[in-house]
């Protein structure tokens, strides 16, 4: 397994940008399919974003498609969520995901399909 350590929230007015970061160790990054994910106290974690082994494909959420950018740096060995145009329904607590894959191509959309997953990072958006 990985470990993985969220930065780069905070809180923001409606309209701004931020860059979440999220930092993984304790094995090889690049066989890691990966994720974001947002909750919110008392509901669900929700899908935001994921990628493949290499970045070659992304796959977002309609709640933040044209919004919302993930990527990586599988030299640096971290996962980034560029999220633009920010409003007060994005705030939540953001999570990084990590799940081994076998195929450059896989992505995973679940929660329920990601074992590795970082503590949080709080997003909050004022209007």
């Amino acid at each position: 397994q990985v470990q993985m350590v969220e930065s780069g929230g905070g809180l923001v007015q409606a309209g701004d940008s931020l860059r979440l970061s999220c930092a993984v160790s304790g094995s090889t990054f690049s066989r890691y399919a990966m994720g974001w994910f947002r909750q919110a106290p008392g509901k669900e974690r929700d899908f935001v974003a994921a990628i493949t082994l290499f970045g070659g494909t992304t796959y977002n959420a309609d709640s933040v498609k044209g919004r919302f950018t993930i990527s990586r740096d599988n030299a640096e060995k971290t996962l980034y969520l560029q999220m633009n145009s920010l409003n007060s329904g994005d705030t939540d607590i953001y999570y990084c995901a990590a799940q081994r894959a076998d195929w450059s191509g896989t992505y995973y959309v679940r929660r329920d399909q990601y074992d590795s997953w970082g503590q949080g990072s709080q997003v909050t958006v004022s209007s």
